[in-house]
């Protein structure tokens, strides 16, 4: 079957291979993938900016959803021909997140899935909503369920404001999920040209993600907002933090700024009593309940653009050089 490897340290290292078909196990459901999608984890793997530890060589991709073809034995939540989309954490099915979860992801550290073909365990996959596409329902395990996971854990109430950061999936899925709960949504944005855009989806201010926009939004809220979502991490933070009322919330769920820290936090954190808190994805029950909200609301997520298989490396450039608004997705067919 067809396949992508990751064989060095750089964009450039991402190579079409040919791999062997794999047969379930027991427990287990052989997919075939229809569409896979790209986050930006994807590109720091690549680059080895993040988990640098990784064995090459590597199928990448964590996201991805398909239709199954067949069983192994003992196999009693799926049947041949069901839509299905994969789940990040497998290992996770519900409650506490615990550490060694990390070790069951695909496309880092276990092989992941831009590939033609992929086995699953029964429950390390979801049904796909039927209003969705193999390539819609592709963008949801990371992007959709962080979202849906911040918004569940801070639990924002009818009129308060959530200022979101950026353009990108998880932003664009918080907006469409704040927007259900009745939230007013604020955003900021590195590109002004997109600035229209975000106020066509419901974003009722749009702030330029380059200014100082911490102190403008303090300002602008009379005090501050009930929450930020944060995916700039080290350069973003200070002004997350600026921007939010006392006792306001930071959702910290990105690293898209570095990894760096400064003593500068402390103080408005103090001063604030700030609740900041870091959230990584969510559980398989979150999933199954986002899944029944999309459905419910016929929700679609927003994607900027759809790549053939065989031109994987160029979503991948798409996201390094391009400043995506929505999901980029790799249609498998």
């Amino acid at each position: 079957m067809r396949a992508f490897q990751l064989t060095g340290d750089d964009l450039a290292s991402l190579q079409p291979v040919e791999l062997a078909m794999p047969e379930p196990g027991p427990g287990q459901v052989l997919v075939h993938l229809g569409a896979s999608s790209l986050n930006y984890r994807d590109l720091a793997i690549a680059r080895r900016q993040y988990l640098p530890q990784l064995p090459r060589p590597l199928v990448p991709l964590s996201d991805a959803a398909g239709e199954v073809v067949a069983l192994g034995a003992g196999v009693d939540q799926w049947r041949v021909g069901d839509r299905v989309t994969s789940h990040y954490t497998p290992a996770w099915q519900s409650g506490r997140f615990l550490a060694h979860y990390v070790d069951s992801r695909p496309g880092g550290p276990r092989d992941g899935l831009l590939r033609e073909y992929a086995v699953f365990d029964q429950h390390a996959v979801v049904a796909t909503p039927a209003h969705l596409t193999d390539a819609e329902a592709a963008t949801l395990p990371i992007a959709a369920l962080t979202a849906w996971n911040v918004l569940e854990t801070f639990a924002p109430r009818p009129g308060e404001i959530v200022l979101l950061q950026g353009s990108g999936g998880v932003a664009l899925f918080a907006l469409q999920f704040a927007r259900l709960r009745g939230a007013e949504v604020w955003m900021t944005t590195g590109s002004p040209e997109k600035t229209d855009r975000l106020r066509e989806l419901g974003a009722s201010r749009v702030f330029d993600g380059r200014a100082d926009w911490g102190a403008q939004v303090f300002q602008a809220s009379g005090g501050g907002v009930d929450m930020v979502l944060e995916l700039g991490g080290s350069s973003s933070l200070l002004q997350s933090l600026q921007a939010i009322r006392p006792q306001g919330g930071v959702a910290v769920i990105g690293f898209l700024g570095g990894f760096g820290a400064s003593t500068e936090l402390v103080l408005p954190m103090l001063a604030k009593h700030a609740r900041v808190q870091a959230l990584s994805v969510g559980h398989r029950e979150s999933f199954l309940a986002m899944n029944r909200a999309i459905v419910q609301h016929h929700l679609k997520p927003l994607i900027d653009s759809r790549h053939a298989f065989d031109q994987a490396p160029a979503a991948y450039e798409r996201m390094a050089t391009g400043r995506p608004f929505g999901k980029l997705v790799i249609e498998h067919a």
